[in-house]
């Protein structure tokens, strides 16, 4: 199964913010083991970095994190032409649409995300961490 994993569920792991943290790792763990095959954007990798970096205030271990992340998921490329699709796209979050149009270009299964609402009109599935750990382990 191909997952692409929103920014905020690497976030999530990352720094252990509860009540979130069991259900991205678990995430990880299925991505980490092989039992999925976990993805983030190219464009969410500059948003990851900066937000851990804001946290801890090190580019070592914010770039430590970052080589971590990526033994675990592979990057897509997000190319000009899923940034022009986002700018038709009926989602109203931007930066969302762009992820959509990567994950619809690459063929992803779905996206796990916490932020479910913006992805309501996505053209594949989308599940909390919590949803899709329960539909994982059946």
């Amino acid at each position: 199964m191909k997952v692409l994993i929103d920014t905020c569920v690497v976030v999530d792991f990352r720094e252990q913010r509860q009540p979130f943290a069991e259900s991205a790792l678990k995430v990880f763990m299925l991505a980490g083991s092989g039992e999925i095959n976990g993805y983030i954007t190219a464009k969410s990798v500059t948003d990851i970095y900066y937000l851990i970096h804001r946290i801890t205030h090190s580019d070592s271990v914010t770039r430590e994190t970052l080589e971590k992340l990526f033994s675990i998921v592979e990057i897509l490329d997000t190319t000009s032409n899923d940034i022009c699709l986002a700018l038709s796209s009926t989602i109203s979050d931007y930066e969302d649409a762009v992820m959509i149009e990567t994950g619809i270009r690459e063929k992803m299964d779905c996206i796990v995300t916490r932020n479910l609402k913006d992805y309501k009109k996505a053209k594949f599935t989308v599940y909390s961490p919590e949803e899709f750990c329960s539909i994982t382990s059946q």
